[in-house]
């Protein structure tokens, strides 16, 4: 599976254990999207918490749904977020990103 760079901002709740995180990214059109869910849904290695010193870089797990235009600093893909039923908090879980920002 591959996965989206992002970054860990912000510690939002305890409940429901074991708490909510905060992460947000950057789309190929320069849009800032929010994600917000289960903390070991971005962070299996347990480094997310009430008490980290935000921002932590993180990653969402994607799959790839197709490939975009080239643009002049690389190829863009769209990707889907929704594997582990991640969203952005608008619904949202198609984004068109650039290929640096994943990571395999």
């Amino acid at each position: 599976m591959v996965e989206l760079r992002a970054e860990a901002v912000r510690w939002v709740d305890d409940e429901p254990f074991p708490g909510v995180v905060e992460v947000r990214f950057t789309d190929a059109a320069g849009r800032r999207w929010s994600l917000v869910d289960k903390a070991p849904v971005f962070d299996a290695q347990g480094a997310l918490g009430p008490d980290s010193a935000y921002p932590l870089e993180v990653s969402a797990a994607c799959v790839i749904i197709g490939s975009a235009r080239l643009q002049e600093d690389g190829e863009l893909v769209t990707v889907s977020i929704a594997p582990h039923g991640v969203a952005a908090t608008d619904g949202r879980d198609e984004f068109t990103v650039r290929c640096d920002q994943l990571t395999r």
